[in-house]
């Protein structure tokens, strides 16, 4: 399949490297405080419930209403701004991202919270839909999967440091003096989107019905299961983690914190690893990272019983899972190459229904008494659902070549 190229794309060259890297850092930093309002809650339910005077059942719905509200918000963003520059589309995610977490920050009861919440998580589907396809047009074709690399690298920061981020200033501050955090680094992530993103007016995402007309085609579909499939296979492990390390590898409280620290070397290094090898050949790396990551959770069903190797596997959980991220947003990119906006956001949507999947069984599976290891198996029932996606996806595609 010819890769995506655009006008931008042939451009790239009389744009200074330094320029590049500024403009690549801004969209990161976004992605980064983006992420990290997802994941800042759960530190906080425990002063958020007693401040509100609700449950923690009540407070954990702030995470759950965010999720499905980036589910639904991503297509929805992106369709009602496919006639703007894609600059500008960013632009205007980001403000109503700072609006929706200073709005969090001032609640004076539950529902401000989770109207806050839920405006932040309508920019986030758009914006890592678009992020990445702007961070493509700034390089030349054979780079753009490092390029959705480098900025999907503030997103899986986020991921790690979100929650001990949370906790921390929630401890010494108090719950809002997060969500003010969170708003000051969306502001300057704004700046520097204004300053170094290039302003190019007629890089919009086209026609409504243009951007509709690629979900016609089966590749766009399979795509977007492979997403949900292959990340809901890696979160399967990811979501229990805390509890599988203290409770069947016999770790101490104390040493999570530190473990999640090589999670997260671990998650970096794969998200770079994953679109330097996807720019050589993006179909073997679609094919090799969903099988490393099926593999990585096979061994860590057994390693988890071992404290030693379940260390190990959880620097490799990292890297294997996270290799997957730039893989599939430049898969869907080019199967949706002639209108890729929407389609990008629906892939960002399907990361986070990949994400309550994984939660939901697992803790169907731990319920129903199979013990912390049962959701780990799941994620490899969903990782080889996905590889077997990828082959078909694959073949067909080589079929019609022919």
């Amino acid at each position: 399949m010819p890769t995506l190229t655009t006008p931008e794309q042939s451009a790239a060259p009389a744009t200074s490297k330094r320029r590049r890297m500024l403009a690549l850092g801004a969209l990161a930093l976004g992605a980064f405080g983006i992420g990290l309002t997802e994941f800042v809650v759960v530190g906080l339910l425990g002063p958020l419930g007693e401040d509100l005077d609700v449950s923690i059942s009540t407070a954990g719905l702030l995470v759950t209403g965010y999720a499905a509200s980036v589910a639904i918000g991503a297509p929805i963003m992106t369709a009602a701004g496919t006639r703007l520059p894609r600059k500008t589309m960013l632009i205007i995610l980001m403000s109503l991202f700072i609006a929706g977490n200073v709005l969090a920050a001032r609640a004076p009861e539950y529902g401000v919270l989770m109207t806050g919440r839920v405006i932040s998580a309508l920019c986030h589907g758009a914006f890592m839909g678009i992020g990445p396809i702007m961070a493509a047009s700034l390089v030349a074709p054979e780079r753009r999967s490092r390029a959705i690399a480098l900025m999907m690298t503030g997103l899986t920061l986020s991921n790690v440091v979100g929650v001990p981020f949370g906790t921390a200033l929630g401890q010494q501050f108090g719950w809002r003096a997060a969500f003010w955090a969170i708003a000051v680094i969306g502001a300057v992530a704004l700046a520097a989107i204004v300053a170094f993103v290039p302003s190019r007016p007629n890089d919009t995402g086209g026609s409504l019905r243009s951007e509709l007309a690629v979900f016609r085609r089966p590749q766009v579909w399979q795509v977007l299961t492979i997403t949900m499939l292959g990340w809901g296979a890696a979160y399967a492990a990811i979501t229990f983690l805390e509890p599988i390390l203290t409770r069947v590898s016999g770790f101490d409280t104390a040493a999570v914190p530190w473990l999640l620290i090589l999670f997260g070397v671990g998650l970096t290094g794969g998200n770079l690893l994953g679109g330097r090898l996807a720019d050589r050949a993006l179909m073997p790396t679609l094919y090799g990272t969903v099988i490393a990551a099926t593999a990585a959770l096979v061994v860590f069903a057994f390693a988890a019983h071992h404290q030693v190797s379940a260390a190990i596997m959880v620097f490799v959980l990292g890297a294997a899972g996270f290799a997957m991220v730039p893989v599939f947003q430049t898969r869907v990119m080019d199967v949706a190459k002639e209108a890729p906006s929407l389609a990008s956001s629906v892939n960002a949507a399907a990361f986070n229904v990949g994400i309550a999947l994984a939660a939901w069984f697992g803790g169907l599976a731990i319920d129903g008494g199979l013990g912390l290891i049962a959701p780990v198996w799941i994620g490899v029932a969903l990782g080889l659902a996905a590889l077997t996606v990828a082959i078909a996806s694959g073949a067909a595609e080589r079929r019609a070549a022919r």
